[in-house]
């Protein structure tokens, strides 16, 4: 598994537990725009050992080949997190399948960064991981998000009701679909 990978203006980076510190900078930053599209949180998930444990976490998982997830920098600022993408619940056999989620810093939307590394994402789990199909949930009210997928692709197969418990409510999401299309040739 690679450590890194570029697009045009961005690097997408596995990290490490040495790396906490640059990721809690970013969920600090962003604290307040992030709460309306996750789940309720801890005050202690904004300390360093939390960040530490939750990167520790993700290597295991990576380990596993259940998940990759991909911090993402701009290519002119090498120790500055603007987001994260993640592929997760990787399920093989005849499914070969995963979720998407991803978020951004408030400061770096509508710049074409979150399309930027989603589709690089997908490459990689197409080529690199071989799955066909790659699901995103998104609550029907953001409208950024569906923008990203919908640009690459994603199809809309319907809305999940009380799909995820976000920011203390349960929400519904709308499911977005994108299949392998080399799969389809085959």
């Amino acid at each position: 598994m690679q450590k890194f990978y570029q697009t045009d203006r961005l690097c997408l980076k596995i990290l490490d537990q040495s790396s906490a510190d640059q990721v809690l900078d970013y969920y600090r930053r962003n604290k307040d725009f992030l709460e309306e599209w996750e789940a309720e949180r801890e005050e202690s998930f904004y300390t360093l050992a939390c960040q530490e444990k939750l990167l520790e976490q993700d290597l295991m998982d990576m380990d596993r080949n259940v998940s990759l997830r991909l911090w993402i920098y701009k290519k002119e600022e090498a120790d500055k997190v603007i987001g994260t993408i993640a592929f997760t619940n990787i399920v093989r056999g005849v499914f070969l399948s995963c979720f998407l989620g991803y978020k951004l810093d408030r400061d770096e939307i509508n710049k074409g960064f979150m399309t930027e590394a989603v589709s690089r994402g997908i490459e990689i789990m197409f080529q690199d991981y071989g799955l066909h199909r790659i699901e995103a949930n998104i609550m029907p009210k953001n409208v950024c998000s569906l923008g990203v997928v919908t640009k690459l692709g994603f199809y809309n197969e319907g809305i999940a009701r009380n799909y995820l418990k976000i920011n203390g409510k349960w929400e519904d999401h709308i499911h977005m679909v994108l299949l392998n299309d080399k799969d389809r040739i085959k």
